[in-house]
């Protein structure tokens, strides 16, 4: 075995260091640092990274990068060399089971570890998701087809008229259900762009993902994985929805409705949140139970409607106090045709941008207002502020959410420029992405633990 085998990706310090311990990389070892000792296998190192620090994986299953400057004694206690691959079996096929289609978009679902780069390498096909997470043969037969190898950040319109084209294909074709593998950075983005250009699915469409990859002991990968698939095979809301965690634990997953969904924490499995309404409903291994009646159903002779269109002349824009013109100026000299505004409060914004944004308006952009609150309605009637932007022509947009109204003003300007037709489409709600109401408990942060909660949650629970 050469040395490159032996310190892979190691170099300068810690591949010094390696060298001087006479250890190599898979070693049991007993590391003794100025901070305090640690006991684990000595992991290869990612090609990209650094080249003083050991990355040790624990017997807790997590890793952990030690100095390789502080290191003071190491021991060794044999080699076991690791393959990190996850085994591969035939996923059985049952005439009596229904069929979901699986797409990847890139974000992980089950994965393993790839210790030359340090990056996590998704398991797709059927056989590597059966050999993860053999559950899945006991809910329905299983097909994939992987789309895109993106991180979520680099989803945009490309991809989601490809993703859209994809999903109603398959419907057309007679699937049970489909099941989308997306990271969850931009889940939330996809869910509402899905659900204006895949209108009146007769099936569920379920966007799934996982806070942290399969190779952690906390990973929620394979549980949102069964809820998902579980969804997309046997329940009756036939939406686009976002299946994940809903507390922090492993109790329950919630479904939400992919135009009211928003991550809301950037590393909590239980990230995301309906806002200003409830979620649709509550999954665990073996139910999906709903929380409300006002979903559309599930219904094999419905025919969908495709309507895969999007213009990237649109952007959103946060306000903040002392914003300045010369940004609304840059928006319209760049020929954006949309602009979405997170105002504050009701919908508001400083004095100093109206005059830019009455250019805008006479320059033909489409302007519309939602709140940076999330929860709540534009109200721009109630204080002067509000009133003299609608003067202006800016449009208030209801009780949608900032991206989601983002995502549908691109959708919207993708079928006219004619203004009134713009407000139109925008002020029309499409698939619950504007509300008449929110009702008295659409404020609960469905966060495990909380009295009001549990209530909550027991109250529908069957």
């Amino acid at each position: 075995m050469s040395n490159d085998d032996l310190f892979k990706g190691y170099r300068g310090p810690g591949r010094e260091l390696l060298e001087r311990m006479g250890v190599a990389v898979w070693s049991d070892v007993e590391v003794t640092t100025d901070k305090g000792s640690f006991r684990g296998l000595i992991l290869p190192r990612s090609e990209t990274a650094d080249d003083h620090h050991l990355v040790l994986k624990l017997d807790t299953g997590y890793n952990v990068g030690l100095d390789a400057r502080v290191v003071t004694a190491m021991k060794s206690f044999g080699r076991h060399e690791a393959h990190y691959k996850i085994p591969e079996k035939d996923f059985p096929y049952d005439p009596a089971k229904p069929n979901v289609k699986l797409f990847g978009t890139g974000g992980t679902i089950a994965s393993r570890l790839d210790y030359r780069t340090g990056a996590v390498i998704p398991a797709f096909s059927p056989g590597e998701l059966y050999g993860s997470v053999p559950e899945l043969a006991d809910i329905c037969n299983l097909k994939t087809e992987k789309l895109y190898a993106v991180f979520s950040e680099n989803m945009g319109p490309e991809q989601y008229i490809g993703l859209a084209k994809a999903v109603a294909r398959e419907i057309e074709n007679g699937v049970d259900g489909i099941l989308i593998g997306h990271g969850t950075d931009t889940m939330s983005h996809t869910a509402a762009i899905l659900s204006f250009m895949v209108q009146d699915p007769p099936v569920p469409i379920v966007m799934v993902g996982s806070q942290r990859s399969s190779d952690r002991p906390s990973s929620d990968a394979a549980l949102n994985l069964i809820h998902g698939t579980l969804t997309a095979a046997t329940s009756d809301i036939a939406e686009v929805m976002v299946c994940m965690f809903g507390p922090t634990s492993d109790e329950y997953g919630l479904l939400h409705r992919g135009t009211r969904v928003r991550k809301m924490h950037s590393s909590y499995r239980s990230t995301f949140r309906t806002i200003s309404d409830i979620p649709l409903a509550l999954v665990d291994r073996k139910v999906v139970q709903p929380l409300r009646s006002d979903y559309r159903r599930r219904c094999p002779d419905r025919k969908v409607k495709l309507d895969a269109v999007y213009d990237d002349r649109a952007t959103i824009l946060y306000y903040y106090p002392g914003m300045k013109p010369d940004l609304v100026d840059g928006l319209i000299d760049k020929g954006y045709r949309g602009i979405v505004i997170a105002g504050t409060g009701l919908g508001h914004v400083n004095k100093p941008l109206y005059p830019a944004l009455e250019r805008a308006i006479a320059a033909g952009v489409h302007v519309f207002m939602t709140v940076q609150t999330l929860w709540g309605y534009t109200q721009m009637y109630v204080y002067d502020t509000g009133r003299d932007l609608m003067e202006l022509g800016v449009v208030p947009a209801g009780n949608m959410l900032p991206e989601v109204a983002f995502m549908k003003l691109g959708w919207a300007l993708a079928h006219s420029d004619d203004r009134d037709e713009v407000r139109r489409i925008m002020l029309t709600p499409v698939a619950g992405d504007i509300t008449e109401r929110e009702p008295p408990d659409a404020y609960l942060v469905l966060q495990g633990g909380l009295p009001e909660v549990d209530r909550f949650v027991k109250g529908h629970r069957m």
